[in-house]
């Protein structure tokens, strides 16, 4: 398992990230010119062929082995009140996944994906964000690490996604100390709050802000402070995935927000990774606008589980099918424009 003994050894890995391979991305555009189709009417299939060349290094992009990674975890701010749901319905959901039960096992057979779902201590909650930090340095450390080793380097996409009662509220909290505003502008009605839960959820965040408004301007301090294990795991495999040449599709506004101190912390570094929809979920639009993204789906789904990330899938797969497949105009005997 990699680990890293201190915060700063984090940031240093942050900050340290590969580029793309540009000489890859070229030489998927270039034969996009040669196949038999007007220049650029495959709209963003195409675009999405040379990100994965680009960030695969690989002039010819493959997904012969992709991974869907769920991780779950559970929050000591749910005492306040702000999910409908009790913490336990994070262990029963784990098992429902082993079962096979849940929409995300659906969705990743129907992708052609392998599903691993990752549980974080559910015996043991963070603290309550709002009146402490939810970890310390060492747990926050272990949990990147845990999704940093769940990365398999020979995976040619990974999709990331979470399962965790109330994380919608580390979330929100997280997205407004990178990104700024309050309870107001993130929170949002997650597994189906009422106005008087909603209120207490804005109360929440607006009091995480304020206990850790110190940190506010260190993203991963305020990570620690504000997320959870699952968030942070989801960050380490975000890291993982840059530093292995393998993409990465974003589920919902929780997966998110969970990366999100990744293109914080260093220039570019969300580029290997793509939201694969918007999520219903108040604050995710204005999320991925702030990241500079455009969701590939919005079917105005807010499960989590990585679901919109497995939708997203098949997409891919087609964009790479019209690559490899179709014919250039020399082969099939098609002129090509003056």
């Amino acid at each position: 398992m990699t680990t890293f003994a201190t915060l700063d050894d984090l940031a240093a890995a942050c900050r340290a990230l590969p580029t793309g391979d540009e000489t890859a991305a070229a030489a998927v555009r270039a034969r996009q010119n040669q196949l038999t189709k007007p220049p650029g009417s495959l709209g963003q299939l195409e675009d999405l062929v040379a990100w994965l060349a680009r960030w695969q290094s690989r002039e010819m992009p493959r997904l012969e082995q992709v991974e869907v990674l769920v991780f779950a975890g559970n929050h000591g701010v749910v005492a306040q009140g702000v999910s409908p749901y009790p913490p336990e319905v994070t262990t029963q959901m784990v098992a429902n996944f082993s079962y096979g039960g849940a929409a995300i096992n659906q969705l990743a057979r129907n992708a052609g994906a392998a599903l691993r779902v990752v549980p974080l201590d559910l015996h043991r909650p963070t603290r309550d964000l709002s009146t402490e930090p939810a970890m310390d340095e060492a747990d926050f450390l272990a949990a990147v690490g845990t999704g940093f080793a769940s990365v398999p380097a020979e995976a040619d996409l990974i999709a990331l996604g979470e399962m965790g009662i109330g994380n919608t509220t580390p979330a929100a909290a997280l997205a407004a100390a990178i990104f700024g505003g309050g309870g107001e502008r993130w929170a949002g009605r997650g597994t189906g709050l009422d106005d008087a839960g909603l209120a207490r959820k804005r109360a929440v965040i607006d009091a995480a802000m304020a206990r850790h408004a110190a940190v506010l301007a260190d993203p991963l301090r305020a990570a620690m402070a504000l997320g959870g294990r699952e968030l942070a795991a989801i960050l380490g495999a975000t890291l993982a995935a840059r530093m292995h040449n393998i993409p990465v599709l974003l589920d919902g506004f929780v997966c998110t927000a969970a990366a999100a101190p990744l293109a914080s912390a260093a220039p570019g570094g969300l580029d290997h990774a793509r939201v694969a929809h918007c999520s219903a979920e108040a604050g995710h639009r204005a999320l991925v606008a702030a990241l500079g993204q455009t969701p590939l789906l919005d079917l105005g789904m807010r499960l989590g589980e990585a679901s919109g990330a497995a939708l997203a899938i098949p997409i891919l797969r087609a964009a790479l099918a019209c690559h490899t497949g179709m014919a250039t105009f020399a082969e099939a005997g098609v002129r090509d424009r003056d």
